[in-house]
């Protein structure tokens, strides 16, 4: 038990410092009914990290973050010059879209790259269990100055989310907030895809997300519990991955999947309320 405690101690910090930025943007997210930009930023992010691998940047080295950045960044710039006030196209197809090509792109990029296969399954389940104290550091380092970013922000941010109309009604600028928030997004999710992988921090954006939603209406209780959910399933996906000997990151995510179909269950027993 001790020797595990030892070993998962950095991984489940990591998840810890992740569940803490993502629960909350993940409600943003649901709000703007956008659930894959989640999977298309990171696959942008992904995309990048793929092109700098094929420049002889391996994975956690600042060039192949700087290239996941910029493709982060350029995914940013796209979402928020396709929120029109009045859409011809959802912009969830246009998203869903852009995941297709982006993912495409990848595959083929990686085909040309030696050892391109392996890097892209790497970009899928991440490498979590060899996480670092100073790459937990790094990362929580970052996302207290995004938290920032979101607190000060936030008014204008769940405004924008919650009722888009009013937004364009007062006169802002809401496809340069949406760029601002889809900036802040790309970093979390650049150095969130390098730590968990794309499939681990999508769970961690929507499902602690989902659960404090169907559970709870209030904001603060939302936010609770989603960081209850995420810190639990990460708890327990890490336990079954170590004494199992599975993938760390799927474990994670098959656990929270499971917490939600229990909340699914749950919210039906007392009338979906």
């Amino acid at each position: 038990m001790i020797d595990m405690l030892q070993f998962m101690a950095a991984p489940f910090t990591a998840c810890l410092v992740l569940v803490g930025l993502h629960a909350y943007v993940g409600i943003h997210v649901i709000e703007r009914r956008i659930l894959f930009v989640d999977l298309a930023v990171a696959q942008f992010a992904a995309m990048g990290a793929v092109v700098g691998f094929a420049f002889g940047h391996h994975p956690g080295e600042p060039g192949s973050t700087a290239f996941s950045l910029v493709f982060a960044v350029i995914a940013a710039a796209l979402f928020a010059l396709t929120r029109v006030r009045h859409e011809k196209l959802p912009q969830e197809a246009v998203i869903g879209i852009t995941f297709v090509v982006a993912s495409a792109v990848t595959i083929l990029v990686a085909d040309r790259a030696p050892e391109g296969a392996e890097h892209i399954k790497e970009t899928l389940s991440g490498s979590l269990l060899w996480v670092t104290w100073p790459a937990v550091l790094k990362v929580l380092a970052i996302y207290a100055v995004l938290g920032l970013v979101h607190w000060l922000l936030r008014e204008r941010f769940l405004l924008i989310s919650r009722d888009p109309a009013e937004a364009w009604r007062r006169g802002w600028k809401v496809r340069w907030w949406d760029f601002v928030f889809y900036l802040a997004f790309g970093v979390m999710i650049t150095f969130s895809v390098e730590v968990g992988g794309i499939l681990m921090v999508f769970a961690y954006l929507v499902i602690p997300a989902c659960v404090a939603i169907l559970l709870h209406a209030g904001m603060r209780a939302r936010l609770a519990l989603g960081w209850a959910v995420g810190a639990l399933g990460s708890a327990v996906g890490l336990m079954g991955s170590y004494y199992l000997d599975m993938p760390t990151g799927p474990a994670v995510v098959v656990v929270l999947g499971a917490t939600l179909l229990a909340a699914g269950v749950a919210d039906l027993a007392r009338g979906g309320r």
